[in-house]
């Protein structure tokens, strides 16, 4: 069992940076791909990036490319989503979610987060 918190969102103006964190309990979180997703209102969930269990590879959502950077931190239990140079259209609740599966392409997720807002203001 993982529970995952997510922090670090907020309200910012355009061209801003924002670091989202994913604090995870339990022993088994670098067992785990974590990935990033997130949901504007009226819109489906999408795909934002992801990261392999031990941080070596990273996928990201052709949106994300060159803005966003995924890290994560084991030895804290920690997944981070650094956004540079957000644009309003990055409006979303942002989820981080851990799922046992190797690809990191994949949608299939075994634990998510309650989200965090993140508002980029024009």
């Amino acid at each position: 069992q993982v529970q995952l918190v997510e922090s670090g969102g907020g309200l910012v103006q355009a061209g801003d940076s924002l670091r989202l964190s994913c604090a995870a309990s339990g022993r088994t979180f670098s067992t785990y791909r974590v990935g990033w997703l997130r949901q504007a209102p009226g819109k489906e969930r999408e795909f934002v990036g992801a990261i392999t269990r031990t941080g070596g590879r990273t996928y990201y959502a052709d949106t994300a490319k060159g803005r966003f950077t995924i890290s994560r931190d084991n030895g804290k239990n920690t997944v981070f989503l650094q956004m540079n140079s957000l644009k309003p259209e990055d409006t979303a609740v942002y989820y981080c979610a851990a799922g046992v599966g190797m690809s990191l392409s994949s949608m299939t997720y075994d634990y998510w987060g309650q989200g965090t807002q993140v508002t980029v203001s024009s």
